[in-house]
């Protein structure tokens, strides 16, 4: 996760003292010394939409399986334990568990920041009103379009009216609420628009993600955007990221799963503005880039442990049997131990690239499923030859 406001403006956020901490890139088992990673944890397959770009292949169906509350609450501990610092609650649709609130009020006992990933379309004002009594720190509404666009990809008609209605009770008791949006050839040219609703909706953070080939999202990988769609996209981000800043429209805005993103905005201001591209590359080299595997796992419902969301072809063990902080420091996977020190088992561009110390190999998930080996080149990076030499 890069966060163009920090890179561009020096802005400050909750995030931002873990992905810009300079003893960081010390620590191969978290976020920085004396922390483990950041946890995302899907709760539950289950999900009320069906969307095209589903990592977890979803439905609107119960799973056999998953962990119960107690079981839970015991994981929470490990968490707890080994001192991560946040745990995301995602799904399917986290809403749906019906001990949600019960294991988030858990969590943040625990002294672990909660947060959510959800599509909003449950979040009536009562629930907005729980989510906030709670102590989530933050919600994070999926929204893949404008109107229609949005319902396409979630294949429920009115799924955007919903998520709007629910981003717009958690605006009104405060609690704290943002977007998330997948850019792919079917919404790229929505960007401008949904950067006009953030603003016109008051809505304070988006994070735009890059499409990732995994679950029913590798069903998409033909639709993904071009190199140039991406250098387009990444260029519109930028200039509205410092026009809100000239208007005095405070927005946080974050590029998540390519890291190309980041020597990209710092060759953009090279030339033009040197002594911002000086602090840009200083914060990405703290930052080194992608550390899936390291300060950034997942647990998925039934209590695997995984790198990341979009890897769950790859397991290191179950925390039903091990605590979770084992598992993470057992390097005896060859993936997981890979993830861990990477560069000398990277391939292709990725291994000569020159600014792999900011980017440190991009999305292995995506080069896996695009070439069938996990540390080839990144099919998604958009730097040319000669920008990478």
């Amino acid at each position: 996760m890069i966060s163009v406001t920090k890179l561009l403006l020096g802005s400050d956020y909750y995030g931002d003292k873990l992905r810009y901490n300079t003893d960081a890139r010390g620590n191969i088992h978290g976020t920085s010394n004396g922390f483990g990673p950041v946890v995302v944890w899907n709760c539950t397959k289950s999900c009320n939409l069906k969307c095209v770009h589903c990592y977890m292949d979803s439905e609107n169906k119960p799973y056999a399986g998953e962990l119960t509350t107690q079981e839970a609450k015991r994981f929470i501990d490990q968490l707890a334990d080994f001192n991560v610092p946040v745990l995301l609650f995602s799904g399917g649709e986290p809403l749906m568990r019906r001990d949600f609130f019960d294991l988030v009020q858990y969590t943040v006992n625990k002294g672990i920041r909660a947060t959510i990933s959800t599509n909003g379309t449950l979040i009536d004002k009562s629930t907005a009103r729980d989510i906030k009594k709670a102590g989530v720190g933050y919600v994070g509404v999926s929204l893949d379009g404008m109107g229609d666009n949005n319902d396409r990809f979630r294949r429920k008609k009115g799924a955007f009216d919903d998520a709007v209605q629910g981003i717009r009770n958690c605006l009104d008791i405060d609690q704290r609420v943002g977007l998330r949006f997948t850019i792919n050839r079917y919404n790229y040219n929505d960007l401008n628009n949904i950067l006009d609703f953030t603003e016109s909706e008051n809505i304070p953070r988006i994070c735009f993600y890059h499409l990732v080939y995994s679950g029913r999202g590798s069903e998409m990988m033909k639709e993904d955007v071009t190199a140039e769609e991406s250098r387009a996209a990444m260029e519109l981000i930028i200039e509205r990221t410092l026009d809100f800043q000239r208007r005095g429209k405070e927005k946080e805005i974050l590029m998540v799963d390519n890291h190309a993103d980041g020597p990209y905005i710092y060759l953009y201001f090279k030339q033009k503005e040197p002594e911002r591209a000086k602090r840009i590359k200083a914060l990405l080299q703290t930052n080194g880039g992608n550390r899936t595997g390291m300060a950034i796992g997942q647990v998925d419902s039934f209590g695997n442990v995984h790198p990341d969301q979009f890897t769950q072809n790859y397991s290191f063990g179950n925390v039903r049997k091990r605590k979770f902080g084992d598992i993470w420091t057992d390097c005896s996977h060859p993936i997981l131990a890979g993830l861990k020190d990477r560069k000398p088992l990277l391939k292709g561009r990725c291994a000569s690239c020159k600014w792999l110390d900011m980017c440190n190999g991009n999305f292995r998930a995506r080069a896996e499923a695009a070439t069938g080996d996990f540390w080839e080149s990144d099919p998604a990076c958009y730097l040319t030859d000669g920008e990478i030499a």
